[in-house]
């Protein structure tokens, strides 16, 4: 197939720091391009991929111009020249003016949806709902809003060889994240002292709210030895999650797919989580990790954390491996395309 992908124009792919969608992209483009496929990237610059790179800005902007609409309007004007005659399917990455110039060029439209549905993207994607295939990254998130035509399912997935597997831990749990409200750091905090463990946090303070809640919830109840890192590399995120002895992901929304999730499994290191969002789609409780409830979650994760020894390293790996690794997503997604390419009319 000759597949165009439009990635938003905020950050390089691979990221240089924190950036989960073009993650997802930068595997997606080199699999498929290994798979055998004619794939035409549509990124900045200062991208690194296997497929055809064509850019419109030298460099990525960085996530403070993150919806910027003249970077966005720019760079769709950019991608989608020609586009007729050079591509038997688009999968847009963005839900803005690349969605919308997309399904006027007659060329299959596939849509990833990274986001959560908010009242305004569900106006947005209501004017779309029939004119682009729709791909959601869990059940939960295509359970949130029923009213589009989606393709398949298909989950984000990681590269096996990039996190490495361990079955030595340390003594400490970690937490991963933002410090948003939602994300739950207060209650892997207050889990971490219920349990007497040393917590590792590392976590992006970006928002205003971020900050409010460091300075009200998080300061103020940190104990003496924890150890907080800001943004971190990629690297540098895995070297942590393969050490940790568990992941705490204590999230109160309904996140539409938590990739902390799986790397941390595919380092062998077993999640507490809450059942918010895909998370009953990734964790086996009881085999990859715990699921414990919101309301409880520092008590519940507290007495799970007792219970790590019944977790079996390689289950976690073996269920990544199967289910959301870079091979089993791009499977997902020429299924999609295959889907879209036939029933364009």
């Amino acid at each position: 197939m000759r597949i165009g992908i439009v990635c938003p124009p905020w950050l390089a792919v691979p990221p240089k720091g924190y950036g989960g969608i073009e993650w997802v992209v930068a595997l997606e483009a080199d699999g498929l391009v290994e798979a055998g496929h004619d794939v035409t990237l549509f990124a900045t610059g200062d991208s690194v991929t296997k497929a055809r790179l064509e850019y419109v800005f030298e460099e990525a902007p960085g996530s403070k111009l993150i919806n910027d609409v003249v970077l966005d309007a720019t760079h769709t004007m950019f991608a989608m020249r020609g586009v007729r005659e050079r591509f038997d399917v688009l999968h847009v990455h963005s839900p803005f003016s690349a969605l919308a110039a997309a399904i006027e060029t007659g060329v299959p439209t596939v849509h990833t949806l990274h986001g959560s549905f908010t009242p305004e993207m569900k106006r947005l994607y209501g004017l779309v709902a029939d004119r682009a295939w729709f791909v959601p990254i869990s059940e939960a998130q295509r359970r949130n809003h029923e009213g589009l035509r989606y393709a398949d399912v298909v989950y984000n997935g990681i590269d096996m060889d990039f996190y490495s597997f361990n079955t030595e831990k340390e003594d400490f749990v970690l937490f991963l994240g933002r410090a948003a409200p939602e994300k739950g750091w207060k209650r892997a905090i207050d889990a971490a002292k219920l349990a007497g463990e040393h917590l590792v946090s590392a976590v992006k303070i970006a928002h205003w709210t971020e900050e409010q809640e460091w300075e009200t919830n998080i300061k103020p109840n940190l104990p003496d030895d924890a150890v907080v890192h800001g943004e971190i590399s990629q690297e540098e995120k895995v070297d942590l999650l393969r050490r940790a002895k568990a992941v705490l992901f204590p999230i109160d929304w309904d996140e539409p797919f938590g990739l902390v999730m799986t790397e941390a499994m595919a380092c062998g290191t077993p999640v507490i989580a809450t059942p918010r969002g895909s998370v009953p789609e990734v964790i086996v409780d009881g085999v990859t990790g715990f699921i414990v409830s919101v309301e409880n979650y520092a008590q519940e994760a507290a007495e799970r954390l007792r219970h790590l020894g019944e977790i079996d390293p390689a289950a976690c790996r073996e269920r990544v491996q199967r289910t959301f690794s870079r091979q089993a997503m791009v499977a997902g997604y020429e299924r999609v395309f295959e889907r879209a390419i036939r029933e364009r009319g």
